[in-house]
This record gives C-alpha cells, structure tokens and sequence, in this order.
C-alpha cells in the first residue's frame, strides 16, 4: 500500500501545500471521530471521475459503523453523488436516509476539507445508529463541539499549522471542558474534574475561569502564566502548543483549541491528561541516562590515569622487552578509554565503532616502538555496535593493526595497513589486511603463544562469539591477512 502522500496526490489535493493540510488533518482527526462518536473517512476525486479513499479512522467512544477497510475503495455514481455536491458547493451534505446496506444502520454527512479557499477533499463522518438511547449531557456536548470542528474543517481553519505529538495530547476521553467567549467553563467532563483535583483544585469548574485557575495550581510560577496564556490564546482564536503544568502532587498536559465555527457560539476547548506517571519515569530515565554517561566519564578518567602511570613507568625502565611490553600495556589500557569516552557522550549505550577507530589509528603510530612506519587507511564501516561488542572489537583491531605494524614490514620498505569493514547478510567481516612480508613458513595460529595474538583469539571467540582466520590475501603472493568474522553483527548500522 502507498503512503498517503502518495494517495493524495493522485486526487485533488495535488499541490505540497494541499497534501500537507491533508495529512495535518489526518493526524489530528482521531480527536474529530471521538466527539462525532463516528467513523471517518477521507476522499479524493480521480480523474475517472470516481471517488479514492485514502484514509480511515474509527472511534475509540462508540461501536464503529465501518468494520471494514475502505482506504483504497472507489465510490462513483448515486454513492459518489454528495461527495460530487460538496466538493463543488463547499458545504457539508447530510444524507436523508440511513444506510441499510452493511446491516447496520449508519447515517452520513459529507463535510468539504478547505485549504486556502480551494476544497481538496471531503471528509465522509457515519454515525452508528444501532445504539439508540437518550445521549447524556457529555454526549450532547461532545456532539456540539464536533459539529463546530466539522465547520472549521469546511472553512479551512482546523486542523491547526503545527503537528502535534499524538503519543502524549489530550485525548477526548482524558478530559474535555467546553469554554465560553469569555474563557469560562461551560462544561467540564468527569475525568477533567478528576485530572484537576489532583491537581488540587476542590470547587467546580463550571463558571471558573479556566486560565487563571490552572495558573493557580502550577507550583512553577512561569509554568503556569504560559498555560494560562496558551488558553486565553485559543480562547482569541489562536493554535498555541499543548503544555504541561505542575501541581505540587501531580502534573497534568494542556490541550487548548479554539472553537471558531461560522454562525457558532465561540470559545475553546481544552484537554486535559494526568501525565504524572509519564513525566516521573522520563525523569528517572533521565536520571539514569546521567548516572550512565557519567560513570563511563570516570571509567575513562581512571583508564587514562592508569596509561599515564603504566607510560611514566615504562620511561623509567632500561630492559627493551619491558618497556615494550608496558608501552603495549598502555596502548591496550588507551584504546578502552576511548570507547568510555565515546560511550560517555553518548545518550544511548551503543558505540559507532568507525568515530572510536578513528581515535585509535593515530595512536598506533605514536606507540609503534618496533618497525618502519606504515601508512594505516580505513575501508567501509563498522557501524554501530552496543558497547558491550563494541570494546573487545577495538581492542581486538588494535592488537591486529599492532602487529601489523611491527612485524609486517621488517626488512622490508613501509607499506600499507589496510583496516576493511564488511557486511556478509547479518554477520559482519572485518579484515585486517597488509603487503608486507606474510606470515613465517609453517606458522600455526592456532599454536602461537604469542600474547597479542592470544589476546584476539579470546575477544574474537568468548567475548564475540565470532571466528578468526589468519593466511595470505586472495590474489597476492605476500602480504597477511585477519579475518574476523562476528556473526549477527551486521544487522548492527548507523
């Protein structure tokens, strides 16, 4: 199935700006089916003359009246017809009689979707009427107010420019209070008074005026003169932004929408969500992500501090193998703290292993005591890798781009070390590639004891769980070549 992008403009809605307005719409439509306690869907004219649905939505408040799919359906003839008059007259057309059609009895109004001055689409609203009863006070004001909604869509002045987060607005059913011209309350739901009292107001909203009341309840004084202005701002006419607001046991988002429908009474409507639990675990969240970022910057600091101690006392010895064998410490202890560094700027525990290798190549050559200089170039990317991988495959590559530099090239002129990343399906190859001499006649990896291949050896095989192999590369009489293979690891990217 196409994006809706798409399937707009295959219709009317052709231009950037139309198919924005409509997507604006959709987004925000959920709200719209709620107060209507009905099904919605939304049409484009093709040039075939007959009607597209592109996009449906059902209401979370009453029995739905459409339980099939109808985003991709085509309407033409006596079924097409007020779509065919509201689109050319610009105004909303109710259908006469139910629809039997489905075995559910379903009425229809066709409502134009304007968009600086030109309908771009209608908006089929059907209503279930299986359920018949007597509709409550907060029935008929929801009602109410999704008949001023539906006009605002046909005059172009709903949805609002700016998309909202529909994970955390308001929903109809968190808490609804309908607003008067004046911005006093007219009406406010069950779940709109509950959300208030916890926040601490005890009398009734109704006949409150509603900003300076939620202004009174924040406990952060700037907090609530911008809540309190948000209100009075779609109480003039205005889309401000949802905004949270503190009481002093409970925090609760802000929804304010004005109700400017022609011929309408107008005012706002405001909803309301209790968000304390939301915002005490994004918080904690929060808290924890600091606590992480900084322990790692402290695991840094020491792993720096002990290099620096390994190094001065590596100056200090006169034996060659010994301070060769501190100076290696030291590189090892170094290439971890980068990956402590890395992680701890890090707002998630991953690692984009190229920007730590990247750290790590200038360093081979500072700590190169043994052999020419070679010149080190990297190839393809690692991508990223959670932390827990991502250390020991550093500190494996370092160890290979070590020996590389120190045994490749003995007797020989300064080539090349190449460092090639790979993807094979999910499993990730790395390759540590050089020209210089090979490997002896008759080595055995597997029989070495030397430490930094034994080191590899253990990261690659416990720690990754990958594989390692050693030989000449493909197509060349000498040079070395380490292949290390991570299964899994590839599906890891940046």
């Amino acid at each position: 199935m196409s994006s809706l992008s798409d399937r707009l403009t295959r219709g009317a809605a052709s231009s950037p700006s139309q198919v924005e307005h409509a997507r604006r719409l959709v987004a925000d439509w959920q709200l719209l089916a709620d107060l209507s306690f009905a099904d919605l869907t939304l049409w484009v004219p093709l040039d075939t003359g007959a009607w597209w649905c592109v996009a449906q939505v059902r209401p979370l408040t009453a029995p739905t009246s459409q339980p099939e799919d109808l985003v991709g359906a085509e309407a033409e003839g006596p079924t097409a017809d007020p779509f065919v008059v509201a689109h050319r007259e610009g105004r909303p057309v109710t259908e006469g009689e139910p629809d039997w059609s489905s075995g559910t009895p379903r009425r229809r109004e066709i409502i134009p979707v304007r968009h600086n001055g030109v309908v771009v689409a209608v908006l089929a609203r059907d209503t279930n009427l299986a359920v018949t009863r007597s509709p409550s006070t907060l029935e008929l004001t929801y009602l109410d107010i999704a008949a001023d909604l539906c006009l605002m869509v046909s005059a172009g002045t709903f949805p609002p420019q700016q998309p909202q987060d529909a994970e955390l607005s308001p929903r109809v059913g968190d808490g609804l209070v309908r607003l008067d011209a004046t911005g006093r309350a007219s009406y406010a739901s069950p779940n709109a008074l509950s959300a208030y009292r916890r926040m601490g107001v005890t009398g009734d909203l109704v006949g409150a005026d509603l900003a300076e009341l939620t202004r009174s309840t924040a406990s952060d004084r700037v907090a609530g003169e911008a809540v309190a202005a948000g209100i009075m701002a779609a109480v003039a006419g205005r889309f401000p932004e949802p905004m949270d607001v503190e009481g002093p046991t409970a925090t609760m988002r802000v929804r304010a929408l004005p109700l400017q429908a022609p011929g309408a009474e107008e005012g706002a409507l405001v909803l309301v969500r209790d968000v304390t639990d939301v915002r005490s675990r994004d918080r904690a969240l929060l808290t924890k992500d600091a606590t992480i970022r900084e322990i790692h910057h402290r695991v840094k600091n020491n792993l720096q501090t002990v290099a620096a101690l390994l190094r001065l006392q590596a100056r200090r010895m006169t034996e060659p193998a010994a301070r060769a064998a501190l100076e290696e410490s030291v590189r090892r202890v170094a290439s971890i703290a980068v990956v402590h560094d890395t992680l701890a700027g890090s707002r998630e525990d991953v690692v984009v292993v190229d920007d730590v290798l990247d750290q790590v190549l200038p360093m081979l050559g500072d700590l190169t005591s043994i052999g020419p200089a070679a010149r080190t170039r990297r190839v393809g990317q690692v991508g990223e890798l959670p932390a827990a991988a991502a250390t020991p495959l550093v500190m494996a590559v370092t160890e290979l781009l070590q020996n590389a530099a120190e045994h490749a090239f003995r007797g020989w002129e300064p080539g090349t070390i190449e460092l090639i990343a790979e993807r094979d399906g999910d499993d990730l190859v790395v390759r540590v590639r050089d020209d210089g001499q090979g490997l002896p006649e008759g080595f055995d990896p597997d029989e070495s004891e030397g430490l930094g291949l034994q080191i590899v050896r253990t990261l690659v095989t416990s720690e990754l769980g990958g594989s390692l192999a050693m030989g000449t590369p493909p197509g060349r009489t000498s040079g070395t070549e380490v292949v290390l293979t991570l299964p899994g690891a590839g599906r890891h990217r940046r």
